[in-house]
């Protein structure tokens, strides 16, 4: 017999977080949470999201074992943008049991209409940076640290408990160019000059955050917003996410384009891979092999794109060329592997022909699906 239960206590916290650990022991494509970070997700005072959020989160148990997980999220600000009345599952793990899987959603289903929703859709997360998408292709390829892996049966769950596709994404890998493209370098020049623009300059990291880190997510904002699952960056979650993030990130693999008066009008950023890293540690910050992560940051191999971004005023002036220039020249003059996109929805076609001026693949596809309720 399923039994579910709504995570109260501090075991059960733990025993959410610590599920998929288990359950991808020894997989070699799976790449961990931080997981203080996870345990973060409960508390509001360290999870700002829950300005503009409700969640609650559910344990399956065969017996005395925990067999599942998933959570329930009401995203009030997207529901706002939306006019929709929609409540988000994510962080769905669970064996290969479609009786847990329906058990779950149940769960999650009936807190849906308690809130007065009338639509789940997912997996998603609080924000955009957060973990979304169902993988659906690519099993065989290792995760990035910021993406979530699953195995191949979680599809079948999904959709025996009644939901449908939404939407789909598609990732890709980004290798060097052979020969630097000189057309994209003298575009990306008579660009710079034409618009009187230049590329942010700063000492440190941590002088780029402070001087740009307001224009680069107000970038963000305009340019994602369309898009599907974006919700608006508060203040607050801008910090939180920098505080998040600031471990990985290297002043080398961003990319601000600032008009005469210092706003950022393009800004592009990858972050490097340390997914072998957080497989060794197992999410924890405290494990020896931390200083992995210092060495992964510093001379990476492999790059994640976060984000690009141009404002729409810029793009039909070519300052999309300044981006690829910087891709182009991060890729050539960094001896890396590849770059590897993260998501892209697979009607954002703009983005996706960026990648025409590389040697790509696209080697992973997520999902998102739906349930009317």
């Amino acid at each position: 017999m399923i039994v579910v239960k709504e995570v109260k206590s501090y075991i059960q916290k733990r025993k959410f977080v610590d599920f998929p650990n288990k359950l991808y022991k020894n997989n070699p494509y799976y790449v961990p949470y931080i997981r203080m970070d996870e345990m973060n997700l409960f508390n509001p005072k360290k999870n700002v999201s829950y300005e503009d959020c409700d969640a609650k989160y559910f344990l399956a148990y065969k017996g005395k074992k925990v067999v599942g997980r998933i959570a329930g999220i009401v995203q009030r600000l997207y529901n706002e943008k939306t006019n929709e009345k929609r409540l988000r599952f994510s962080r769905f793990d669970a064996i290969n049991d479609k009786e847990v899987a329906k058990a779950l959603f149940d769960a999650v289903e009936k807190y849906a209409k308690e809130m007065g929703m009338d639509t789940v859709h997912g997996p998603l997360g609080f924000n955009d940076l957060d973990r979304e998408g169902l993988l659906i292709e690519g099993f065989d390829q290792l995760s990035t640290f910021e993406e979530q892996y699953n195995y191949d049966y979680y599809q079948s769950l999904i959709e025996s408990a009644g939901y449908e596709k939404e939407i789909d994404y598609v990732e890709y890998k980004i290798f060097p160019i052979k020969e630097r493209d000189k057309r994209i370098d003298r575009i990306a020049d008579a660009v710079m000059k034409k618009n009187n623009l230049h590329f942010g300059t700063a000492k440190n990291m941590s002088e780029f955050i402070d001087k740009y880190k307001d224009g680069i997510f107000n970038v963000v904002d305009q340019v994602y917003a369309p898009l599907y699952g974006v919700v608006p960056y508060t203040d607050k979650l801008r910090d939180q996410i920098i505080s998040q993030f600031k471990l990985f990130l290297n002043k080398k693999y961003f990319c601000v384009v600032c008009d005469e008066n210092e706003k950022v009008v393009a800004m592009g950023f990858a972050i490097p891979s340390v997914s072998k890293v957080m497989q060794a540690t197992k999410g924890k910050l405290l494990h020896p092999k931390i200083f992995g992560i210092i060495k992964a940051v510093k001379k990476p191999r492999i790059l994640d794109l976060a984000l690009t971004g141009v404002l729409p005023e810029y793009r039909a002036k070519g300052v999309n060329a300044l981006i690829l220039q910087f891709m182009m020249n991060t890729l050539y003059n960094e001896n890396l592997k590849h770059l590897e996109t993260n998501l892209n929805l697979e009607n954002n076609a703009m983005i996706q022909n960026q990648w025409k001026n590389f040697p790509n693949i696209n080697h992973k596809k997520r999902r998102c699906f739906i349930k009317k309720i």
